[in-house]
């Protein structure tokens, strides 16, 4: 019965701990450096995925159609950034235990266009079962179609 009950209390321990942990904006909303092509495909990587691509408008509305797109499925809040700043970096739960995963976008001028890079990443564990790379297929899907 002890057991049990240490179970219980130690399951509702964990979750109340993922759910609450305070989320640091100044972890999670950092420069996306990066020397990856921009060949608008998502890279998978355990627990993590990339996207980069070059767009044809201004970074500022690139970010604010990827915001609109971002925030619109449930579970889904913007930490940080806004796309006047060129970055923004979302927090999206998993429904049943709230684990939280953190997209980061920041959009660039350069010579050819607009360099979106998308960071998809995990926060506590290994492998996200590709959620993160799912994520991304579906966010940079829609906004070409917008």
């Amino acid at each position: 019965m002890f057991l049990a009950l240490l179970a219980v209390v130690a399951t509702a321990a964990f979750a109340a701990y993922v759910r609450l942990a305070p989320s640091d904006p100044g972890r999670w909303n950092t420069d996306l450096l990066t020397d990856r092509a921009a060949d608008c495909a998502v890279a998978a990587a355990e627990g993590s995925a990339r996207f980069a691509c070059l767009y044809d408008m201004p970074p500022e509305t690139l970010l604010q159609r990827l915001d609109a797109i971002a925030l619109a499925p449930p579970r889904t809040m913007r930490l940080a950034g806004d796309p006047a700043s060129g970055r923004i970096t979302w927090v999206t739960r998993s429904a049943l235990w709230g684990f939280p995963d953190y997209t980061t976008a920041q959009a660039t001028s350069t010579p050819q266009g607009t360099r979106l890079d998308l960071y998809a990443r995990l926060r506590f564990g290994r492998s996200d079962m590709g959620v993160n790379a799912a994520r991304l297929t579906d966010w940079t899907a829609q906004l070409t179609l917008r």
